[in-house]
């Protein structure tokens, strides 16, 4: 009896040995790919990975541990969002986290397996990259941003803080960008058509073009500027910020981090958010969901952003109301 318990107890110690073992291995590390249409040392484009980071924290990943992040800088190029997007498949991702049309269009175009999630897209139904925006039916889903008509709203704050505009400069990348901009342009021709207003595209395809073509609108009186949200107007908005102020053109934005660097207003969408939202699509992918039955999601957070400290350098009053309006006031 003795021996046959001795022999029971190795038997139970070899057994329990294994799973000991098995339970001290590390996790598996998970690739998530980026492809962020801007440039890597923008603080803007670190500060919406921090936010996807920040998200993926508080459902328990932990970078360098059981993820890490394989990013990619096509910089609103379609020829470099095609080439990112082929290097970054080939090192098979869980999952990929596209910034904009241009990147997500790319990944789609190579690939009908690896998860998808975009953030920060105007139409994707319109934009051909899901048939639905309750079942994409496809290997991506994601975030929309703003609507085309929200053009229409730019323009009406623009017009509150300065009635006398009668010309307004649409500034956007242009169709060697993606449609984005072109489409935020035709909503907001339309909008302006009741108005009265003549609307000039600004369509620049490098920071070169910016201070000239914005010179150019500014030398006739009552103009007023309007950036558009895509790719080509985010990576040149440092000269943009710049020429509205140098000649005190009224100007609207379409994000807080264009008022933060210096622009007089902004109505916007919380993007920070919007990729801290993003966290639990990828969370729910390296879990196992599908894609294809994550409905893609619209923003649920919009702010008015007011800069007092650029309105009083370019001798605007913004109404009394609209500051009353605002959830923020930089002073």
């Amino acid at each position: 009896m003795l021996h046959r318990r001795r022999f029971l107890a190795g038997v139970g110690g070899a057994a329990a040995w294994p799973l000991a073992a098995r339970a001290q291995q590390p996790e598996r590390m998970r690739r998530i790919g980026i492809m962020l249409s801007g440039l890597a040392n923008d603080p803007e484009m670190q500060a919406r990975i921090g936010a996807l980071r920040d998200g993926l924290a508080a459902l328990g990943w932990e970078e360098g541990r059981n993820y890490r992040f394989e990013p990619r800088w096509p910089v609103s190029d379609p020829v470099r969002s095609r080439t990112d997007a082929i290097d970054l498949l080939t090192m098979a991702p869980d999952v990929v986290v596209a910034g904009s049309y241009l990147t997500a269009r790319a990944l789609l175009a190579e690939t009908s397996s690896v998860p998808i999630v975009f953030v920060n897209l105007a139409d994707p139904v319109g934009g051909g990259l899901v048939p639905s925006l309750a079942h994409t039916g496809r290997n991506i889903t994601g975030f929309t941003a703003f609507e085309y008509s929200t053009a229409s709203k730019w323009l009406d704050l623009l017009r509150e803080i300065a009635p006398q505009v009668t010309r307004v400069a649409a500034l956007f990348g242009g169709m060697s960008l993606g449609a984005t901009g072109e489409n935020f342009y035709m909503a907001l021709q339309a909008a302006a058509s009741a108005t009265g207003i003549a609307v000039t595209p600004l369509r620049v395809s490098g920071v070169t073009d910016v201070g000239p073509a914005i010179n150019e609108f500014a030398a006739k009186p009552d103009g007023g500027l309007l950036t558009l949200a895509d790719g080509g107007a985010t990576i040149n908005r440092g000269p943009m910020i710049a020429g509205a102020a140098r000649h005190r053109l009224p100007a609207v934005y379409p994000f807080r981090y264009y008022v933060a660097e210096g622009g007089l207003a902004a109505y916007s969408i919380d993007l920070n958010d919007q990729y801290r939202r993003a966290a639990g699509y990828v969370d729910r992918i390296l879990k196992g969901a599908s894609p294809a039955g994550l409905p893609v999601q619209a923003p649920n957070k919009f702010e008015l952003i007011i800069n007092l400290k650029a309105a009083k350098a370019q001798g605007i009053t913004i109404p009394p109301l609209l500051l009353a309006r605002a959830d923020e006031v930089i002073e």
